[in-house]
């Protein structure tokens, strides 16, 4: 991936901070400081760890997208920790005063040379193996053999290394004077690591585009004062270069793991994320499934319920003797236009849930309400509910979805209804209205004498599944709600003045504000 704006500066600001520490060290890099032979020791094993960390995840990096570079980056790695083992273990002081290997002076910086060239070779390597190409790596073969094979290799070749270097004596030009102070061939020698160094960052800045590329220049050009410390400021261990050129060491093993953690953190945050939404989705989708289905269930109550009743009251009066046939024929006819009704129902919930469905038609409100009342007259008059209606003459026409807005109405007076059941010792009244409330829009009030509703509850009547009855869905409202903002208006509750409950619906006149919500 690409780096950031963000993310250049920072990676500029860890460049300019090493430039600032070389310039600073500079002048006196040459003054000799005291010994300090735990420092070595502290130091390889913070480079030992990281280098490793970071070959690790460069394998596994090579395993996901099988470019060969990555690979090869690994390997200079896992040599850098490797080489690290020996370099510490001979170091004079480290461990032993003369260093485990034996008593030899020349295997130490030999170690030194073979560990940063090698590692500068692989880091040129890598930036020339670059070409920004994303290749298909799904006809690749596994990864696994290859990581295993470039592991044994390495390990073969820092053991090799290792040997040669103990026998440095006696097969390689002499770098140290003594245990202190570098012989003039040692700075000819980290020169030839000084340039190819130099090689890979140039290679690297022309030829890097991703992040990791970008943190691997900042790596190299902490390498390159590295190595410029050793080749042209100093000339013996311990002195202020000595010490400061290993703080570049940490830089060199530390930005690469650290930038890898960071953007693994952040990938997993990432993923973590989309799960979340995944898992939110599928549930989403779960409950409007469970929605529609106790919608089905919520809107065809009503006129089966209708329709068993009125089939009953069919059988009884064709069981009286004699047969009153045209009180037969009134229930039949009711029984077909309950039926037609719960088609219309069903029609009207599978637009409510399919968005997009063509423009309903042009609508007489009074003339709905009406129709409204009359299906329920039965129970009305059943439950000794008085109706007091108050339409405006004048009211225009809307445009919408008849059968939807149908059942809104049903579902308000039924709500209605249903809690003026629960009242005893005072009068039953139901009172709807209708207004021009201003010149765009209508409005429809359902006032009862119910107990009304608590103040605590008004504000999430219209939730799905939020129900004061005791046996209620919870669905009557919440579809109501969903059906007047599609057609462009508003619901509300609230107490009315004789202390039931009051809904206001607010639909807008002009057919484009409807259009707009898409109704069904």
């Amino acid at each position: 991936m690409p780096p950031s704006r963000l993310q250049k500066r920072w990676a500029l600001g860890v460049i300019g901070a090493l430039l600032l520490v070389f310039a600073a060290m500079a002048p006196v890099a040459s003054i000799q400081l005291v010994q300090e032979n735990g420092f070595i020791p502290t130091v390889q094993a913070v480079i030992f760890v990281t280098d490793l960390a970071t070959a690790v995840l460069l394998f596994n990096q090579f395993a996901i997208l099988r470019a060969r570079e990555l690979l090869i980056l690994a390997d200079g790695y896992l040599f850098s920790a490797l080489m690290v083992i020996p370099h510490g273990l001979s170091f004079p002081g480290a461990f032993t005063a003369t260093g485990i290997f034996g008593p030899s002076l020349e295997t130490t910086p030999w170690l030194f040379t073979f560990w940063h060239f090698g590692f500068s070779a692989a880091a040129l390597f890598y930036a020339c193996l670059k070409d920004g190409k994303k290749r298909n790596r799904a006809d690749r073969p596994s990864a696994r053999p290859a990581i295993y094979w470039h592991v044994f290799v390495v390990t073969g070749l820092v053991c090799l290394l290792a040997l040669i270097a103990t026998r440095a004596e006696v097969l390689l030009p002499h770098l140290m004077r003594n245990e202190v102070q570098f012989a003039p061939m040692a700075n000819y020698v980290t020169v030839a690591t000084f340039l190819v160094t130099l090689a890979a960052l140039i290679v690297l800045s022309i030829r890097g585009q991703s992040l990791l590329d970008l943190w691997l220049a900042v790596v190299l050009v902490a390498l390159v004062l590295r190595m410029a410390t050793t080749s042209f400021l100093i000339t013996s261990r311990f002195s202020v270069g000595f010490y400061v050129s290993r703080l570049f060491s940490m830089v060199v093993a530390t930005a690469v793991l650290l930038v890898l953690l960071s953007e693994m953190i952040h990938l997993y945050g990432r993923l973590s994320s989309s799960n979340m939404r995944l898992r939110r989705e599928r549930e989403s989708k779960l409950t409007n499934l469970e929605a529609a289905i106790a919608a089905v269930s919520h809107e065809m109550k009503q006129p089966l319920t209708g329709i068993a009743l009125k089939g009953t009251a069919a059988l009884r009066f064709l069981q009286e003797a004699p047969t009153d046939s045209g009180r037969v024929r009134r229930v039949i006819e009711d029984m077909i236009e309950s039926s037609h009704r719960a088609s219309e129902v069903l029609d009207s919930i599978r637009a409510l849930f399919k968005p997009g469905d063509p423009l309903g038609r042009s609508i007489e409100i009074n003339d709905l309400i009406s129709e409204g009342l009359q299906i329920l007259r039965g129970e009305l008059e059943s439950c000794g509910i008085s109706v007091l209606t108050h339409f405006d003459p004048g009211l225009p026409s809307i445009i919408g979805h008849k059968g939807q807005l149908q059942e809104v109405i049903l579902n308000v007076v039924q709500n209605s209804i249903d809690a003026i059941k629960t009242t005893k010792g005072r009068t039953r009244l139901l009172q709807v209205k209708t207004e021009n409330f201003d010149q765009k829009t209508i409005a429809i009030s359902v006032s009862d004498s119910g107990p009304g509703i608590d103040p605590d509850k008004i504000s999430n009547v219209f939730e799905p599944f939020a129900t004061t009855k005791a046996n209620g869905m919870g669905l009557g409202l919440a579809i109501s709600q969903m059906i007047i903002e599609r057609h462009g208006g508003k619901i509300s509750a609230s107490t009315s003045p004789n202390g039931g409950a009051r809904v206001e619906i607010k639909l807008p006149i002009v057919p484009g504000t409807a259009s707009q919500a898409h109704v069904g």
